[in-house]
């Protein structure tokens, strides 16, 4: 199944292109899905009863109260023992997170039912999607921090070491739930890693920012969009003059953004699209649903290795629109936590910079190059010898 994930700033028309994106999909013969994230579809944008196009709200509210609803069944008997009264459904009220978590189920249950060739998901906007994409992973990371996998090795030892050292072992239940949820968010991680990102954005001097910085947090996340597509794009031949005038900005910010990743212009209408003909008018790029078909590369983080010249090892971290001023790195373990602007990432060490140190790090051309110096007493001594 091939996925397409949508987003962009606010109010760029990401729900009007995911439609369309959808809409064009099913009319040459993929059966496709399109999950939005705020609900049902404005009224007559896509019309009823499209062959081959099923169209879902995401509904993460409803997630998170069956899950805390089967939290609290599961340990029923604990809570009984503590005198708590449960949470009744209609009171819960969602975490933060909890939206984006039920989101990321959502598509992974659409993953998983084989229903479908095409998967067009409706993302929010940039700054929440960013922190969509990214959630499996932090979530990962934390539950391995707090519940090591190899540690359920010894779980034949956990009741003696319990009543030796006089302190609770967590339970076994506890150990395979999170396993479960691993494997869960793990599944999640990939569907992502498989995905197609499109962005959207309407030309103009205030959507500079919201495009460098929804492209930074992506590339630090690993994911490099397909395309770009620029949306209410105006006629450039049109003889009103604030029209051309119009045009004219949009074609300056269009050959900016076209140094730094494919554009596709979508044209405005001159009205709000509504219908099958006006969505088919918008002319968004269609999605290959082979499943053969390849799918985008994401951000490559090559090593370079120039021991023999300096004694080095270079890690370079593409980071397109960063500024100097806003980075900061923190070598931790086998871990570089990066944070660039409002975003933070940690970042695991390819595993020959686990056993070196960091000596510096410099910002040139878009990429973040980090540099390491192999530690003697933990370098393999062939390559030391060499």
């Amino acid at each position: 199944m091939r996925t397409v994930l949508i987003t962009g700033p606010g109010g760029s028309g990401r729900t009007t292109v995911a439609a369309a994106t959808a809409l064009r999909a099913a009319r040459e013969g993929a059966r496709t899905l399109l999950l939005t994230c705020d609900g049902a579809l404005p009224s007559g944008l896509l019309p009823d009863g499209v062959p081959g196009l099923a169209v879902r709200p995401s509904d993460p509210d409803g997630g998170f109260r069956d899950a805390l609803g089967a939290l609290q069944e599961r340990a029923g008997s604990a809570l009984d023992l503590l005198g708590a009264r449960p949470l009744e459904r209609d009171e819960l009220t969602p975490l933060p997170g909890a939206r984006e978590l039920g989101l990321l189920r959502d598509l992974r249950a659409a993953a998983l039912s084989g229903a479908h060739d095409v998967l067009v998901a409706d993302l929010p906007a940039a700054p929440e999607a960013l922190a969509l994409l990214a959630l499996p992973g932090v979530l990962r990371r934390y539950l391995r921090r707090l519940l090591p996998p190899e540690r359920q090795a010894a779980r034949a030892l956990r009741p003696l070491l319990g009543r030796l050292a006089g302190v609770p072992v967590p339970a076994d239940w506890l150990y395979a739930s999170a396993a479960r949820r691993d494997g869960e968010l793990a599944e999640m991680e990939a569907l992502l890693g498989r995905a197609s990102v499109r962005l959207t954005a309407e030309p103009g001097p205030t959507a500079a920012d919201g495009v460098r910085t929804a492209l930074l947090g992506l590339a630090l996340h690993g994911h490099r969009p397909e395309v770009l597509l620029a949306t209410r794009v105006v006629p450039d031949s049109s003889p009103d003059t604030w029209l051309a005038v119009l045009a004219a900005q949009q074609a300056k910010v269009l050959h900016e953004w076209a140094a730094a990743l494919p554009v596709h212009a979508v044209p405005h209408l001159g009205r709000d699209p509504r219908g099958a003909d006006d969505l088919a008018a918008l002319g968004v790029p269609g999605v290959d649903a082979d499943p053969g078909a390849e799918v985008p590369a994401g951000i490559e983080r090559p090593v370079e290795d120039r021991t023999a010249e300096d004694g080095t090892l270079v890690w370079r971290i593409p980071l397109p629109g960063a500024v100097r001023e806003e980075l900061d790195l923190v070598r931790r373990g086998d871990e570089l936590l990066l944070t660039v602007g409002r975003f933070r990432h940690a970042l695991a060490l390819p595993p020959a910079l686990r056993r070196c140190a960091v000596t510096g790090a410099a910002l040139r051309e878009g990429a973040l190059a980090v540099r390491f110096v192999p530690d003697p007493s933990v370098w393999p001594r062939a390559s030391r010898e060499r």
